[in-house]
């Protein structure tokens, strides 16, 4: 139990640190880590169309509540948009918009590439791969865990999907 505690510990710290370094790489383009990942979720061409608020929370595994401050913040600031979606009139699509596809891709995007290879400095290609499986294999234990417990719909997406 220690070296699992020792694990969660440093996986805590990893998570604050992203945070706080990650927002620090990108806060000249006006983004938070937060706002990077909804950008990022939003610009894959499966979602070329965009994205309802609960797929998009489900993807990114947060709430809807926590998601909606982000997305309104972003419309604010011209990143994305909200539209109504054609095959649900109820639900609302967010889709970047071009002044957010500008930030991303020609903004946020290099210091982002950047900002990883600082954070994988000494990592080998096999070290980046392994990490990532584990990490993979840790969520789907979670998200387990999670539907378990009765947990919310935001983590039901499989692991494998991202």
């Amino acid at each position: 139990m220690e070296l699992a505690n020792r694990v969660f510990f440093r996986l805590y710290q990893c998570a604050n640190m992203l945070h706080k370094t990650g927002t620090r790489a990108i806060e000249a383009q006006g983004l938070t880590t937060q706002q990077w990942a909804v950008l990022g979720a939003i610009s894959r061409p499966r979602a070329a169309q965009g994205m309802s608020v609960g797929e998009l929370a489900r993807y990114l595994m947060v709430s809807r509540q926590n998601l909606s401050g982000v997305i309104g913040r972003m419309q604010r600031d011209g990143h994305v948009d909200l539209v109504a979606d054609p095959r649900d009139r109820r639900s609302r699509l967010v889709s970047m918009t071009e002044a957010g596809r500008r930030v991303w891709q020609v903004e946020a995007q290099p210091r982002i590439f950047a900002y990883y290879e600082d954070a994988l400095q000494g990592f080998s290609v096999n070290d980046t791969a392994h990490t990532l499986h584990y990490l993979l294999q840790l969520l789907e234990n979670m998200q387990r865990i999670d539907r378990a417990q009765g947990g919310s719909d935001e983590a039901q997406e499989s692991a494998a999907d991202r």
